[in-house]
């Protein structure tokens, strides 16, 4: 729109809120030209509070010859320590590698106790993989079973490993999921399937 279309009382809104702006621009011009001079003083004030500077000690002669006495220190047995590196396949890591993958293998094994009961059939045990039939299938086969347990196995040793090698304290956490998640499928594999 241009001013011919405008009002009159619109104009003088327009021409009003255009003086409010440009106030505000020199209030913020204003203020910072009183801060900056502010800061210099008391830059300046705290310099000029400053004694003359001292000599320097190289030009000063040394009589005493006490005064020139070195010492030194051996390093202290903490510091040889903080300098040592940790290994990222130690006791620890395996035994939890072990733990860990016994248990995956042993839920598979006892997974396929379904798989032998619905070719028996028999009824009133499971004959069919209720808690995880998406990894194992309804009824489990030997080489699907393993397949999953070494999936499982492999991957929570790749996150550990790099966990631990990208010094993460958790590094352990995937190990003893995977084992924790093992162990309960072996329970309930052994209540319910047995």
């Amino acid at each position: 729109m241009t001013s011919r279309n405008e009002s009159p009382v619109a104009a003088v809104k327009a021409s009003q809120l255009h003086s409010t702006a440009a106030g505000a621009g020199k209030r913020t011009t204003v203020m910072t030209s009183i801060l900056s001079t502010v800061f210099a003083v008391l830059a300046l004030a705290t310099i000029s509070i400053a004694a003359e500077l001292p000599n320097a000690p190289s030009s000063s002669p040394r009589t005493d010859a006490s005064m020139i006495e070195v010492t030194a220190s051996a390093p202290g047995p903490g510091i040889v320590a903080a300098n040592r590196e940790v290994t990222t396949v130690d006791k620890k890591f395996v035994s939890l590698a072990i733990i860990s993958t016994g248990s995956t293998f042993a839920d598979s094994y006892t997974t396929l106790f379904a798989r032998q009961n619905w070719l028996a059939g028999k009824t009133g045990v499971c004959n069919v993989e209720v808690q995880s039939p998406y990894l194992y299938g309804t009824h489990p086969t030997v080489a699907r079973a393993y397949a999953v347990a070494s999936v499982k196995s492999i991957s929570s040793l790749a996150a550990a490993y790099y966990l631990r090698k990208h010094h993460n304290r958790f590094w352990s956490l995937p190990l003893i999921g995977n084992a924790i998640i093992g162990l309960q499928g072996v329970s309930q594999n052994m209540v319910a399937c047995n």
